[in-house]
């Protein structure tokens, strides 16, 4: 199996993007690389990276977005892979509109399990398309925050950087 990757500089570090030629399946930071290829190992089994810039426009739209342009990250083509439950976090992710967050709690009620979130939450630390499914905007109880597999600075930042007041 061949996966396309592209490496951009960004305020928050270097990033990694990687396609399976059609969709983004994953999207890291270079200093977590390890446990992306790990996840990405258990998804596709062997695999080559083949180095390419800008595989289907998608490093320009994660630019754009760095650059100001919040909603250059819409109709990004995805291939999360993941268990049904996992999609299903994913996916109501994306309905979390930029320059809001929510709980792990409303999430969990959003996608029809109110119990579910600690469920949710470990369902978000195994998130493989940062930024663009967006688990930053999710936050603890009383709007803390809490757990960022990039980092909290970097949770803080991408927050701040859509608009959102912390307190």
């Amino acid at each position: 199996m061949k996966l396309l990757i592209d490496k951009i500089n960004s305020e928050i570090g270097t990033i990694l993007i990687v396609t399976d030629g059609e969709k983004l399946c994953a999207l890291d930071f270079a200093d977590y690389e390890s446990r992306m290829l790990k996840l990405l190992h258990k998804r596709y089994g062997n695999f080559n990276f083949e180095y390419i810039k800008n595989p289907q426009g998608i490093s320009n739209k994660i630019q754009a977005y760095f650059a100001g342009d919040l909603t250059s990250l819409n109709n990004i083509p995805l291939n999360t892979g993941g268990t049904v439950f996992q999609q299903q976090v994913w996916l109501a992710l994306l309905t979390i509109p930029w320059g809001t967050t929510i709980a792990y709690a409303e999430l969990a009620a959003r996608i029809g399990k109110p119990t579910a979130y600690r469920a949710v939450g470990m369902a978000s630390s195994l998130n493989p398309i940062a930024i663009v499914l967006p688990c930053h905007r999710v936050v603890g109880a009383n709007a803390a925050l809490t757990g960022y597999a990039g980092g909290l600075e970097r949770k803080r930042w991408l927050l701040h950087h859509e608009g959102v007041k912390l307190i």
